[in-house]
């Protein structure tokens, strides 16, 4: 599950800086999820510097390793666009606590945002928790690493 933000002031920050837009676009795409295994839908919206968003699904594949998920069908959406500068990511889930990204997300997201850009996770009737992405992957493998 994700790191809850402990410093009150920084999650207000965090909080205030999600637009509904952003929400709704992460939500709506909980309808397009191609999930007839699972049935377990997700949406993202990545939202670039550009200001520009890329609404993501998670894709299901009868071969489960090929599946993807809905943050790296946002982030791969805009990569092939061009877009390498990215400002938040919104994931929902239909899951009574907000949902939280996998350990590969959490990969991709580490190798193309600072570690503060902020993450809203939302589950069902809106509940959310903000972080970051260093706080859904403190310890990050990163070029620096190579």
């Amino acid at each position: 599950m994700a790191q809850q933000v402990k410093d009150t002031n920084f999650k207000e920050k965090l909080m205030s800086e999600v637009k509904q837009e952003w929400i709704d676009t992460a939500i709506e795409a909980l309808d397009k999820a191609y999930v007839p295994y699972s049935h377990f839908p997700v949406g993202a919206c990545l939202v670039t510097e550009s200001g520009r968003t890329y609404q993501g699904i998670n894709i299901e594949n009868a071969s489960f390793g090929l599946t993807n998920c809905a943050e790296r069908t946002a982030f791969f959406k805009a990569i092939s666009e061009g877009e390498r500068s990215f400002t938040h990511l919104v994931v929902s889930g239909h899951t009574p606590d907000p949902i939280s990204p996998c350990g590969a997300c959490r990969q991709v997201m580490a190798e193309f945002c600072s570690p503060d850009m902020p993450v809203t996770l939302i589950g069902d009737d809106g509940v959310m928790k903000s972080t970051t992405v260093e706080g859904l992957l403190p310890y990050a493998f990163t070029e620096k690493d190579l």
